[in-house]
C-alpha cells in the first residue's frame, strides 16, 4: 500500500470515527448569560465540560481520551473528590493537562501526582475563589448517616457552585441530600447525583431538589442499582411536586469504545 492510500485511509478512519463518537454523544446545551453564552456538555458518569467566556473547564474529567475527542482543550480543571471517577489520572494524562489549573480539595492535592501538584489551587468547604471571571464557591458533600468509614466523609470532597454571567451553576458531586444542598437559593442550572450505595437514592434526591429549587436540573452519576437511580422516576417525583422545575434527562453513560 502506498503512503498516500495509507494516509488517505487513515484520515477517512479518523473522520468515521469522530462521527461516532459525537453520534454517542449528547448534544450541548446552550444558556444565554449577561456575558455571553455558557454551553453545558455532558460527557460520562459524573463528567462534563462547561464553556464560558472563551474558557473550557473540566469537571472530573474520566473516560480516557476518546471520552474527550472534539473537545477543546482544557484551561480550568475542577476536581471533587478522590475516587477514580473524579480524580482519574490516566485522563488526566489522556487530555493533556498538564501546566492546566486544577482546583481541588487538599483530599485531591494530597493523593495526586508529583508531576501535577504544582497546578493545584486547593480550595476547601465554604471557601471561594475567582478565576476566569467566574466565582467559584465549594460546598461540602458527604454521605448520610455521616460516619468516620463512609464512602464520602464530610470535609473530604468538594461539590462546587460557580456563578458566571449571573447564572449560579451547582455541581452536587457524590453526596446525600445534605442541608447545604436543600438550603441553596437561586440556582440556576444544577447537576444532582443519584446511585447507590456512594450518594442517594431516587427519593432522596428528588426530596433534595424540591428544597433547593434550581431552575433546571440535570441527574448525573446516576448509573447504580437500577431501582435507586431511575431518572424517570425522579423526574415524575419532581414533576408531580414542582412543574415550574425543568429536568432534563441526558445518556451519562455513551459507549466511546
Amino acid at each position: 500500500m502506498n503512503r498516500l492510500l495509507h494516509k488517505s485511509i487513515l484520515s477517512i478512519f479518523t473522520v468515521l470515527f469522530t462521527v461516532f463518537v459525537y453520534s454517542q454523544r449528547p448534544e450541548a446545551d446552550t444558556f444565554e448569560t449577561s456575558n455571553g453564552e455558557l454551553t453545558v456538555q455532558p460527557v460520562l458518569h459524573g463528567t462534563l465540560v462547561l464553556t464560558y467566556n472563551d474558557k473550557v473547564i473540566y469537571i472530573d474529567p474520566y473516560g480516557g481520551a476518546n471520552a474527550f475527542s472534539g473537545i477543546a482543550a482544557p484551561d480550568l480543571i475542577m476536581i471533587t473528590d478522590i475516587h477514580g471517577d473524579h480524580l482519574n489520572e490516566g485522563t488526566l494524562d489522556a487530555v493533556k493537562a498538564e501546566g492546566v489549573t486544577i482546583i481541588a480539595p487538599q483530599a485531591v492535592a494530597d493523593k495526586i501526582s508529583e508531576k501535577y501538584k504544582a497546578q493545584i489551587k486547593i480550595v476547601g468547604n465554604d471557601e471561594s475563589m475567582k478565576l476566569f471571571d467566574i466565582h467559584i464557591k465549594a460546598l461540602p458533600m458527604y454521605n448520610l448517616p455521616e460516619s468516620a468509614d463512609a464512602k464520602h466523609t464530610k470535609g473530604r470532597g468538594n461539590g462546587y457552585v460557580l456563578e458566571m454571567g449571573k447564572k449560579k451553576v451547582y455541581i452536587s458531586g457524590d453526596t446525600a441530600g445534605i442541608d447545604e444542598m436543600r438550603n441553596l437559593q437561586n440556582i440556576d442550572i444544577a447537576f444532582v447525583c443519584m446511585n447507590l450505595p456512594y450518594t442517594m437514592d431516587v427519593n432522596e434526591a428528588a426530596s433534595a431538589v424540591l428544597d433547593f429549587k434550581p431552575a433546571i436540573v440535570y441527574p448525573y452519576h446516576y448509573r447504580g442499582k437500577p431501582d435507586m437511580s431511575d431518572t424517570e422516576v425522579f423526574r415524575s417525583l419532581v414533576n408531580k411536586n414542582d412543574q415550574d422545575i425543568e429536568v432534563r434527562l441526558r445518556n451519562w453513560y455513551p459507549d466511546y469504545n
